[in-house]
């Protein structure tokens, strides 16, 4: 059984919105910090859906540990995303109007998601995070995500995340034919930029109607 699909769901913003952005929560959060940080984007005309982990957490080590050791929780987290999207799109959700925004593990999580079982959406914005394990992943044979509009905002020394693996994951976006926005802000704490919370959404509006 898959213990994250047991988890409560927030929603919030227009429920007639064509727009739906999926935010998935980083390690020990929660989905109301997602709801927090949305607020710093401004009026959008978009709904949020933000899925719960189960203890917070999707899975248990740090993301550039071997994968064997975050198994099978990260097959279970990675399932329970791809689940959430097929629901959006169930209901009626375009996947042209669908969003992926996660941070952190969540951007991880997401970033790992495309990059090893892509999927059309309309947009991907990973703030702080990357593929997930500890060597490099095969690319991509290329057109998967063609046109997919892709962005990634992080910190020079975050203290969890390196700037290198940030670059390298939107490398492989680019190999596999995302339009990617890429931007590393000077610093060292593991935080959102208001420069990543504007561009986040202007990512998110130009979907809107």
């Amino acid at each position: 059984m898959n213990p994250h699909l047991g988890q409560p769901v927030l929603t919030w913003g227009p429920a007639e919105a064509s727009v739906v952005v999926l935010a998935v929560h980083g390690r020990g959060q929660e989905p109301g910090f997602m709801r927090e940080l949305t607020g710093r984007l401004g009026p959008l005309p978009a709904r949020f859906v933000a899925p719960a982990a189960a203890g917070g957490t999707w899975y248990p080590l740090p993301f550039r540990e071997p994968i064997a050791g975050n198994q099978p929780h990260l097959d279970n987290a990675l399932a329970a995303i791809e689940a959430r999207i097929e629901t959006l799109l169930d209901a009626g959700t375009a996947a042209g109007d669908l969003v992926l925004l996660g941070f952190s593990q969540g951007a991880c999580l997401l970033a790992h998601l495309l990059l090893t079982r892509p999927r059309r959406v309309g947009a991907a914005v990973l703030l702080t995070g990357g593929f997930i394990g500890p060597d490099p992943i095969s690319p991509l044979a290329g057109g998967e995500l063609d046109g997919v509009p892709v962005l990634l905002r992080s910190i020079e020394d975050d203290p969890w995340v390196p700037a290198h693996r940030v670059v390298e994951t939107g490398r492989l976006f680019e190999v596999a034919g995302a339009r990617v926005d890429l931007a590393i802000a000077p610093g060292n704490e593991h935080v959102v930029t208001d420069e990543a919370c504007a561009a986040a959404a202007g990512v998110i509006g130009r979907l809107g109607p």
